[in-house]
């Protein structure tokens, strides 16, 4: 098993810091001055498996990579940091076909900017959507854990409930 060596991210402090909004997103630890990385690097930089890079590739949601004179992949920082790009859409729950659709008019050029605008605001109004369904998610487990906690205190030596305090726990909660 090779051992990758990382160098630690240092975070310099700025008298006059940036908007964090505006800062790029942080990138992988990588070792200082390369910009090369065998597909096993990768894995290990991503998380993803080896399976998962040759798929991009393959449906075109990796942009041609390059290889050694051996035919090995050779991967970029710049790929790096796409494939960073690809996880945060991942957790956004875009489909792939939306993904690849977007790597190719990120590849067509700057004449994209419209579609690419209006592919990513849907995925913005898709996640806003799913943040809201588990905020009221979240609401319904907070009473649900308020109900228990303080029934817990109210009446910590009962046993369990019979059928007519479940039925009333559930009235109550449905309120």
């Amino acid at each position: 098993m090779t051992v990758l060596q990382t160098t630690p991210v240092t975070i310099e402090q700025n008298p006059n810091p940036a908007d964090v909004c505006s800062a790029p997103p942080p990138r992988h630890p990588r070792p200082d001055g390369r910009d090369s990385y065998t597909i096993s690097e990768v894995v290990a930089f991503t998380g993803l498996t080896a399976h998962t890079l040759r798929w991009y590739e393959r449906i075109g949601l990796m942009s041609h990579i390059d290889r050694s004179h051996t035919g090995q992949r050779r991967y970029s920082n710049r790929d790096l940091d796409w494939l960073d790009l690809v996880g945060k859409l991942r957790l956004t729950g875009m489909p792939v076909a939306d993904m690849v659709r977007y790597a190719e008019l990120v590849r067509e050029g700057d004449h994209t900017f419209g579609e690419r605008y209006e592919l990513l605001e849907n995925t913005r109004r898709d996640v806003r959507a799913r943040i809201a369904e588990l905020q009221d998610t979240l609401a319904v487990l907070d009473r649900k854990i308020t109900f228990y906690g303080d029934a817990t205190r109210a009446r910590p030596h009962e046993g369990p409930q019979s059928p007519d305090d479940r039925l009333h726990e559930a009235e109550r909660t449905a309120r």
